[in-house]
């Protein structure tokens, strides 16, 4: 399992760039780039796309407050692990909407969800590293290089990594089953 600091070396590698030892090093301009970045970068990583080992699942806390209109109940999003995107509730097709950034609004009652969580960079899997190292490596190259061109290979290397990780994924599990609830959207 990949540290941190492994990720970050992974991303320095694919820009040439020599190794560091921790984000901390106030000497290292790689260093204080990768601190900067890496986890804001894991997190936009791990909302793009429903990854297998981000995916959690919860019964939400109904808090006291209501809505002051359009939904009946609200629920306090989790923190552990800190939720960074709902996927759906158990049921699909339930209505909700996130407002606040930590609480769904819903009219169901219990509310249960499955979602995306920020995990430790220990808890990722070898493709989900490997994309963020490539991400990591974009966001960071033309502070390294000032190189425009080589900031846009990286973004490219990102996105075929991504690309590639998506659809070996996507084969693990069973296929969801997707009906269509009318003649028309059968088409669609």
């Amino acid at each position: 399992m990949a540290s941190e600091v492994d990720i970050c070396n992974m991303a320095l590698a694919l820009l040439g760039d020599v190794r560091i030892t921790t984000l901390s090093d106030p000497n290292s301009r790689a260093a204080k780039l990768c601190n900067q970045f890496y986890a804001a970068d894991a997190d936009a990583v791990i909302r793009a796309y429903p990854w297998d080992c981000a995916t959690f699942r919860a019964s939400l806390a109904q808090l006291a407050t209501t809505p002051a209109f359009g939904f009946d109940y609200e629920y306090q999003l989790p923190t552990d692990p800190y939720c960074l995107r709902v996927l759906q509730m158990e049921e699909k097709g339930m209505v909700f909407k996130i407002e606040g950034g930590k609480k769904l609004l819903t009219d169901e009652s219990p509310a249960k969800i499955l979602y995306l969580g920020r995990i430790s960079s220990g808890d990722m899997d070898a493709l989900l590293t490997s994309v963020l190292a490539a991400r990591v490596a974009a966001d960071i190259a033309f502070g390294l290089s000032n190189s425009t061109s080589l900031a846009a290979a990286m973004w490219q290397l990102y996105e075929r990594k991504l690309d590639e990780a998506q659809t070996i994924d996507a084969q693990e599990g069973s296929a969801d089953n997707i009906e269509a609830e009318t003649w028309i959207d059968a088409r669609y």
